[in-house]
């Protein structure tokens, strides 16, 4: 059902400067960036297959934590997350592609125990 961690999300502070971080000093390169409505921007950098999202809001708040897992079977992941009684923080919605194996992906987001989202990919 769940074939691997997709993406781990830090908040930042200020968006260019960490993506020139985390480029310059650990050889991440940004491969796709983008503005998300509500004001978040957000960027996805690769080390190989490791891909490290970064976020920042345009009110300067940092937000939560959360980690990404890709599922090759997104509604029956989604059914018995449900049915399993974990609660839904975001329902199913569409999500852009970062590359074009994701071309009609969907994600969701999930609450865990502690206050961490966990997103499902696929």
């Amino acid at each position: 059902m769940f074939k691997r961690i997709d993406h781990v999300a830090l908040h930042v502070a200020d968006l260019d400067s960490s993506v020139a971080f985390y480029e310059k000093h650990f050889g991440f390169r940004n491969y796709f960036q983008a503005p998300i409505p509500g004001g978040m921007q957000i960027a996805y950098l690769k080390l190989g297959d490791t891909v490290l999202e970064l976020t920042h809001h345009s009110d300067g708040a940092m937000k939560g934590f959360h980690f990404c897992l890709e599922t090759d079977d997104f509604d029956g992941s989604v059914a018995k997350l449900k049915a399993d009684g974990v609660p839904v923080v975001r329902e199913p919605h569409n999500t852009a592609p970062r590359e074009p194996r994701e071309q009609g992906w969907r994600r969701v987001v999930f609450g865990g125990p502690d206050g961490e989202q966990i997103e499902l990919r696929g």
